[in-house]
């Protein structure tokens, strides 16, 4: 079974959470491999995510797009880059998907971050039909992002596994204690786990594999 890992925004913890599922699904003795398709600036994600595979994919394998300019890869063509290919991008996941039985494919950025001028993150996710994670970060603000989110998921016909919230601001307000409760009361889809950036593990979730 393989996975899209989208987010409510940029900076959300995608990589991180990304991360932490395959080492688990590898401890738990899974052919599991990351990916990220599109990368925009410093080639950090790509690294965390190929340290995660235990360096068994190719960097240029797991990250078939690559663009250097730090925004959405529609603006990096609009600054001279080379336009972002999704075809490409896709075939290579695909091939990916091919060798192991398990991918988790992080997106860029949200879930509607423009790839190109006529599509976006959302329309890649669409065309591969992966299942899809959705990591929010717990912060005020972040219930609008998610459920947007997910009804937008929901409208493309794809299937929603679940969230995973992501304490990364180490603060303790009002709207973080009690975002996880109002998710679990109006998702609809199971929050699948809460976890802390720089947390070590995860539980693994065996129910959607």
């Amino acid at each position: 079974m393989n996975y899209f890992i989208t987010g409510t925004d940029t900076d959300c913890g995608k990589t991180f959470v990304t991360a932490l599922l395959v080492r688990a699904a590898r401890q738990a003795g899974w052919d599991a491999v990351a990916a990220k398709p599109f990368c925009c600036g410093p080639r950090d994600d790509v690294e965390i995510l190929h340290a995660a595979n235990e360096g068994i994919v190719p960097m240029d394998t797991m990250n078939p797009v690559w663009l250097k300019t730090p925004a959405a890869p529609r603006a990096c063509a609009l600054v001279g880059e080379p336009a972002a290919d999704p075809g490409l991008a896709l075939r290579r996941i695909r091939e990916l998907a091919d060798l192991h039985a398990h991918v988790f494919c992080e997106g860029a950025g949200g879930w509607l971050v423009p790839v190109t001028k006529e599509s976006t993150i959302a329309d890649f996710a669409a065309e591969l039909g992966w299942p899809v994670i959705v990591v929010a970060r717990n912060r005020l603000g972040m219930l609008n992002h998610t459920l947007l989110t997910v009804e937008s998921i929901r409208a493309r016909g794809l299937t929603l596994v679940g969230v995973i919230l992501n304490n990364a601001d180490g603060l303790v307000s009002a709207a973080q204690q009690t975002n996880r409760q109002i998710l679990e009361e109006s998702l609809g889809a199971p929050l699948l786990a809460e976890v802390s950036q720089g947390a070590l593990s995860i539980d693994w979730p065996p129910a959607i594999i």
